[in-house]
């Protein structure tokens, strides 16, 4: 907003959704914050609103994005179970977008919360150093690592094959796990 106007509640969420709604790229809290001349706390704080209202607003590690959910529009999904060290982190990840997967999410069951998932949404090796730079600047732990290395992911692809090559490729690599 170049008149520096705060915009105020409602009127404020309206356009964070038609930001987002408008945008295939994650937008980051500060981004939003810069528009609406608000804190990115105050964005935090109406992201929680919106997908408290079950807006489909998900946090990835590069910012926000909206994700409609409109039927599959021919989009193929799969979860498949992974096992690596952190340190092979990345060349999972690697593999899979190489493949033309978007790795969605990781999931682990723990012992005392029971089912963990947190959001990747990777779909290129740009979006995967993006991540991996975010782990590395914030010294976050992999949830795989609360598992010994054991976890899910859902990725998706244009095609079941793609998914099957890719998963393939991972049992190929050693990082699928073996039922």
């Amino acid at each position: 907003m170049s008149s520096g106007r705060k915009i105020l509640g409602e009127e404020r969420r309206t356009l964070i959704l038609q930001y987002l709604k408008q945008s295939s790229d994650p937008i980051t809290g500060s981004e939003l914050a810069k528009k609406t001349n608000v804190s990115r706390q105050v964005i935090v704080n109406d992201i929680t609103i919106l997908k408290a209202r079950n807006e489909p607003i998900i946090a990835t590690s590069q910012g926000y994005l909206y994700l409609p959910q409109s039927g599959n529009d021919g989009i193929f999904e799969r979860t498949i179970a992974c096992y690596h060290t952190p340190d092979e982190a990345e060349a999972e990840l690697n593999l899979l977008v190489d493949h033309g997967l978007t790795v969605k999410d990781v999931k682990i069951e723990h012992p005392v919360y029971g089912d963990l998932t947190a959001s990747i949404m990777v779909s290129n090796r740009k979006e995967v150093e993006q991540f991996m730079a975010r782990i590395r600047e914030t010294n976050a732990a992999f949830l795989s690592e609360l598992t010994d290395g054991v976890h899910l992911h859902t990725v998706s692809a244009k095609d079941s094959r793609t998914l099957d090559a890719a998963e393939k490729a991972l049992k190929k690599a050693g990082f699928l796990l073996d039922e």
